[in-house]
């Protein structure tokens, strides 16, 4: 059995995939499976992955679903995932060619610590400039993803790669009629329990469209209020210090307040009552610019970042 699956959420996708299914094909190591889980997408993307299975060199695994949103397709996707390890790749993104060496590598390793749920390696640009916000303090440091990411300040993006046995215990909530949740809710809800080995190795490129997800992050947000106050609950519900818990706490009040709560729902039902009054005021301004500027407009306008408690 292979120990790793690329797992490839899809949406309308066409044009892109070859340049993903390229950097696959160019791998040293091939100890790995391609899951493709198109997300009900309207061009020839079932086409195109068809002929990608008859000349690849691994596996490909392709399955489709009705259009339910990115954190829906991995969900669907775990079933079909019998790995040890998953590695979530971006249908507009590619690998360096020793990314599955360099993985399988700390894999072989680290794999008899029984408190890990993963490894954390580095996201570039095609410009050679980095995703994150900084490197690891220490070449294959162990923490959770809160004490690391969060709580020391790295933020941007990462490549994570997950034991699939984590990723199937802690599946991404569902709100019906939001497609849009940040990845790291469960990301957070893993450090509970899990830590991870970090390490300051590029093995993920990533060039983001215009049209993709983090591009469009405030409309996707506004659009999925309950996911966002649910991820903001979580992540005060996590061991996170100072002004990354005040960000997240100014989220769960504004996206709260657009998901329909009440004020009484919201207080009630949130860990750390004396900063939900301390922000009541500033969350209560945001509310009302968004509503005015963005809210109106499908969150076309001006962009107002949370920073690193951002929901994604």
């Amino acid at each position: 059995m292979k120990r790793l699956s690329i797992l490839t959420p899809t949406y309308n996708r066409e044009a892109h995939l070859p340049k993903l299914f390229a950097s696959l094909c160019s791998q040293k190591n091939k100890d790995f499976q391609w899951v493709v889980i198109d997300d009900g997408s309207t061009d020839e993307t079932r086409e195109l992955v068809a002929g990608f299975t008859e000349s690849a060199d691994f596996p490909v695994v392709y399955k489709r679903k009705k259009n339910g949103g990115k954190h829906t397709a991995l969900n669907y996707g775990y079933q079909f995932i019998y790995t040890p390890l998953t590695f979530i790749v971006d249908s507009d993104d590619c690998l360096t060619p020793d990314a599955v060496e360099k993985v399988l590598a700390v894999y072989e390793t680290y794999r008899e610590e029984p408190d890990l749920c993963g490894f954390s390696f580095l996201r570039g640009r095609p410009d050679g400039t980095y995703l994150s916000q900084g490197e690891v303090p220490c070449d294959g440091m162990k923490e959770t993803f809160v004490q690391c990411r969060i709580n020391r300040g790295i933020g941007g993006d990462m490549a994570e790669v997950w034991y699939t046995r984590c990723l199937k215990e802690y599946p991404f909530p569902v709100f019906a009629g939001e497609k849009f949740l940040g990845e790291d809710i469960v990301w957070i809800r893993l450090s509970e329990k899990y830590q991870m080995r970090f390490f300051n190795d590029v093995i993920y490129l990533s060039d983001y469209l215009e049209e993709g997800l983090t591009k469009n992050r405030r409309a996707h947000n506004l659009s999925s209020p309950k996911g966002c106050v649910e991820r903001a609950r979580v992540f005060l519900n996590a061991d996170v210090h100072g002004k990354p818990r005040l960000k997240a706490m100014m989220q769960y009040q504004v996206y709260g307040r657009f998901a329909g709560y009440t004020p009484g729902q919201l207080y009630r039902e949130v860990r750390g009552k004396w900063l939900f009054l301390l922000t009541w005021l500033p969350g209560l301004g945001v509310y009302h610019w968004w509503e005015q500027t963005q809210g109106k407009e499908n969150a076309h306008g001006t962009d107002f970042d949370f920073g690193g408690a951002a929901c994604l």
